[in-house]
Formats: structure tokens, C-alpha cells, sequence
């Protein structure tokens, strides 16, 4: 097979371009795409979906090792590269903007997993879409700019765990695979990005409304700097007496600060 730079100059001198406003970048590296396959669950009985192929550098990779894959691109340029250079493999190419995507339309009530390089612009709206569907995923694998992928991963008590961390960690376990830098694709971004895989599986222990609990989450990182008893105050409408007795009848002190809570906390 034609190696991921050569494949992509080729396809870039014959033609193909980076629309800034989708927020596209190529993949050219072979050990980064080894390592986003690797960390992909490839099944017989599991569909895939990947989404944003671009020119198709990662999908002619994965297309041969599943029966059945998904591809969805909204950029129409890409989409005759798609149908041109992956002509014979077992891949659907859907044209849809992924924001608007429905797993089930794709394989009904079956579990698949998605991968995907995802632009930039829309990473957040894009995780938070999916995860929505956690019902038709077993998982996935994604590439993303670093500094979202850290706050993703971050732990309790780091200045980058916030709301996004708790809403992404509350549906699945978050391993990070690798950071890939600006160098690795043409052109060059000019942000690190990573890797991660997103296991789906039902919060340990949690068993609460969660419409309710993302209204205190929300509340509680309203404002970041003041302690847990002042944001839940004016975040929820409550009496602070009221939300000092409710902390500390569950063993935290009214002095603590959002970050510092654990998912159960």
C-alpha cells in the first residue's frame, strides 16, 4: 500500500485542497495511523463509522479489516476523491454534516464504535452529539486538538477539569493514546493535537437525573474562583445556610472549589 505521504502529496498535486472554513488538515503519518487502528475496535460483528475521512488516508487502512464501514464527509470535493481512490472496498460514503448524524440510521440498534479526526471548530458540539447516541456506541477513537483532549482527561483538582471533563467522563473511560504534532500533517496546524479513545460504559454508581445533575455542575462552575457554597448560591437560586447544610450532610466543607470534586462528590 502506498505510504500516508505519499498518498496525500499525491492526491494534493493532483488537485486536492485544505478548506480552512471545514477546519481540514491531511494525516500523512504512517505510525500515528497505526496507532489510532490499533486503539480502534475492529470486530466482525461491530460496525464502523469514521468521521471526516478527508482524502481518505485512515479509511483505506480500516476499510479492509471490517466488513462494513461508514464514511461521512460533508465536503463535496472530498467525497469524489473518497468514491475515486477507495473504489472496491467494503465503505459507504455518506454525505451529511455529522452534527446531523443518526447512528441508528446506520446499523439500527446494533452497538458500533466511531473514529474520527474531528475538526476543530466543533469538537465539543461534536463529542457531546455523539455521546447523546451513547446507546448505539461501544466506544471511540478520536483526534482532537490537545488542549480539549487534557481538559477531557483531566483529573479532580487540575486546573483544566471542568465541565467537559465531568460530561465526557461520566459516559465513558478516557485513555489517551498519543499526542501528534503540527509536523505530521499538511498543512501544519499550529496546535499539538492527541489521540484518545472513549470507552462507553454507565457511570459506576451513578444513579441520579442527569438533567439535575448538570444543573449543579453548571452551577458549580459558574464562577470558578469562589468557593463551592458562593457559585451553587447564585448558580442554583438557593440560600447559602441551605447549601452549606447540604454539603456537609454529604461530608464536604463549604470552603471547597468545583475542581476539586469528584464525580461522586
Amino acid at each position: 500500500m502506498e505510504n500516508a505521504a505519499n498518498y496525500t502529496q499525491r492526491l494534493l498535486k493532483g488537485g486536492a485542497r485544505a478548506h480552512k472554513s471545514m477546519g481540514q488538515v491531511f494525516l500523512m503519518s504512517d505510525d500515528v495511523i497505526e496507532r489510532i487502528v490499533s486503539a480502534t475496535t475492529l470486530q466482525p460483528d461491530v460496525p464502523l463509522v469514521e468521521i471526516g475521512p478527508g482524502l481518505g488516508v485512515l479509511t483505506r487502512v480500516l476499510a479492509p479489516k471490517v466488513p462494513k464501514m461508514w464514511a461521512v464527509e460533508l465536503d463535496n470535493q472530498k467525497i469524489e476523491i473518497l468514491n475515486r481512490e477507495l473504489k472496491g472496498l467494503p465503505i459507504e460514503i455518506v454525505h451529511q454534516d455529522a452534527l446531523k448524524l443518526n447512528l441508528k440510521d446506520l446499523w439500527g440498534d446494533q452497538l458500533g464504535y466511531l473514529v474520527g479526526n474531528l475538526p476543530y471548530y466543533i469538537t465539543s458540539p461534536l463529542i457531546m452529539h455523539f455521546l447523546e447516541q451513547a446507546d448505539r456506541l461501544s466506544g471511540m477513537t478520536i483526534m482532537i486538538q490537545k488542549e480539549v483532549a487534557d481538559r477531557i482527561a483531566a483529573p479532580p483538582g487540575s486546573k483544566t477539569y471542568g465541565i467537559l471533563s465531568i460530561a465526557v467522563q461520566i459516559s465513558a473511560k478516557v485513555t489517551k493514546v498519543t499526542d501528534v504534532l503540527p509536523s505530521a500533517f499538511r498543512p501544519s496546524p499550529k496546535v499539538t493535537s492527541s489521540v484518545l479513545r472513549l470507552d462507553l460504559r454507565p457511570y459506576p454508581g451513578f444513579n441520579v437525573n442527569k438533567n439535575d445533575f448538570f444543573r449543579v455542575v453548571k452551577a458549580a462552575f459558574s464562577q470558578r474562583r469562589k468557593t463551592l457554597s458562593n457559585s451553587l448560591t447564585g448558580g442554583l437560586g438557593l440560600k447559602k445556610e441551605d447549601v452549606i447544610e447540604r454539603m456537609q450532610g454529604v461530608g464536604i466543607s463549604e470552603g471547597r472549589r468545583a475542581e476539586t470534586l469528584s464525580i461522586e462528590e
